[in-house]
């Protein structure tokens, strides 16, 4: 690929610059901070179900929505580096999945199908008829979810760092250094964000309950997406196994798949330039 190519050298031209002797920490080993997201022509709490659900939504009627979902533990702020690139082009929208960020959880048990049907109401909500869809780790699943029992609201579907079973994930991929400090961000983001802030430990214990048993797709399940979908990782993701994403992306009729080179499960951070080229290229070509 033409863009694949010109990362290659970009990279090589990197490298050379590089002052002999000096030791540089590889990008995939690093966790920048997001940029700051713009100013929202929309935001606040939606009624979803059970819960309180914190969004916000960017160049409102400026283009094919598009809806992006941020991974476990995680919030919306992430998408700093990505949500001004879009806005150009589309109308844009964010939020925190049901106990994460500023939005509340309820006593139900956290699942993917319930969170898919939480951003279900929040379209809803937002009178949004179909977006494309944007995931991130546990935010790619809710994709695959939404594919399978929502298609007619997707018009396409990026996955990236998804897994479709338990049997996908990279043992001990949490002590990794870069995801123990991921790990260890998301918990002071909570802190600042959460209209819970002293339970952490207790989101953590009960998002840990799914992750222990969820996602389990089978492969007919899989079979079902008509989405245009793009399954994509990082050449060095810590905690899905390339055979895994592969597999996935074998599975989804008419799937593309990329791995993005010289990035872990945190692409969309460590080189956002890349990771949007990607992003846009997909998002505005024909399906």
């Amino acid at each position: 690929m033409l863009i694949a190519a010109t990362a290659a050298v970009i990279i090589v031209f990197i490298v050379t610059m590089i002052p002999s002797g000096t030791i540089e920490t590889p990008v995939w080993k690093t966790l920048p901070a997001p940029a700051a997201l713009p100013i929202p022509d929309q935001s606040g709490l939606a009624p979803v179900g059970d819960i309180q659900m914190w969004y916000a939504v960017f160049n409102r009627g400026g283009g094919n929505p598009v809806l992006l979902i941020h991974g476990g533990l995680e919030n919306a702020d992430t998408w700093g580096n990505q949500v001004a690139v879009l806005a150009m082009a589309h109308e844009v929208i964010i939020a925190d999945s049901r106990g994460h960020g500023r939005s509340t959880r309820s006593d139900k048990p956290f699942g993917y199908q319930l969170m898919a049907d939480d951003y279900i109401g929040l379209l809803d909500y937002l009178m949004i008829d179909k977006v494309a869809l944007v995931g991130w780790s546990d935010g790619a699943i809710i994709g695959l979810d939404m594919a399978m029992r929502h298609r007619e609201r997707l018009s396409k579907l990026w996955a990236y760092g998804a897994n479709f079973n338990i049997g996908g994930l990279i043992p001990n991929f949490d002590k990794d250094p870069v995801f123990s400090q991921a790990i260890a961000n998301a918990g002071q983001a909570y802190a600042r964000l959460s209209p819970t802030p002293d339970q952490y430990g207790a989101f953590v214990e009960a998002i840990s309950a799914m992750w222990n048993s969820q996602p389990d797709y089978t492969p007919q399940q899989l079979g079902l997406i008509t989405t245009p979908t793009m399954i994509v990782d990082g050449e060095y993701d810590e905690a899905i196994k390339r055979e895994h994403t592969e597999e996935l992306s074998r599975l989804i009729p008419n799937a593309r798949f990329l791995i993005m080179p010289g990035v872990s499960h945190f692409g969309h951070l460590q080189n956002p330039q890349l990771y949007n080229t990607y992003l846009t290229g997909f998002l505005d070509s024909r399906p």
